[in-house]
């Protein structure tokens, strides 16, 4: 997904008023506040009442959904030639914590703070972002996600990945 296509879709989302979040790749690139590898798509969390909207600004826009294996009511792909937005529909109990496929999530998951292409952006912290990247087969976009994020954050990589030493040097996506 190119860093174009994500800058219009935060854009309209921050123009109209809908709280969001970013998860994945691309949040962790918003929190070192550069594009540091290619993505294949964008995962945006939004409170599941803004959904229609959000949708709606898609389908306008040339999006079509496109049923995964993945595929729930609160989760849903949305495609457009290369740009591919991984749509997460959050829901929030009364302590402000996020309740997402049956499961809760504290509040502190979603404190983090970015930039991509200029835009302030919400999205998972660091520390999120090292517990959502275990329990699964990872690959060379995971265990660079990880090590860039234990780099600039002076954090341990979890389980399973290979320890980060360097601290604070990577190469950047041009």
């Amino acid at each position: 997904m190119k860093l174009n296509s994500v800058v219009a879709i935060l854009r309209w989302l921050n123009d109209n008023d809908i709280s969001f979040w970013l998860d994945g790749g691309w949040g962790v690139d918003a929190l070192l506040g550069r594009q540091t590898r290619e993505h294949g798509d964008i995962d945006i969390l939004i409170k599941g009442g803004n959904a229609a909207r959000f949708i709606g600004e898609l389908a306008c826009s040339g999006y079509t959904e496109k049923q995964m294996d993945y595929t729930t009511p609160s989760h849903r792909v949305w495609v457009r030639g290369e740009s591919v937005v991984d749509l997460h529909l959050l829901e929030f109990d009364a302590e402000g914590d996020a309740l997402y496929e049956g499961e809760s999530y504290p509040s502190w998951m979603l404190g983090g703070h970015g930039v991509i292409g200029g835009i302030d952006v919400l999205c998972l912290t660091p520390e999120a972002q090292l517990l959502f990247h275990q329990g699964y087969e990872h690959d060379e976009r995971d265990e660079h996600d990880v090590r860039v994020l234990c780099e600039a954050f002076h954090l341990e990589a979890p389980d399973g990945y290979a320890p980060v030493e360097a601290k604070g040097h990577w190469e950047v996506f041009e």
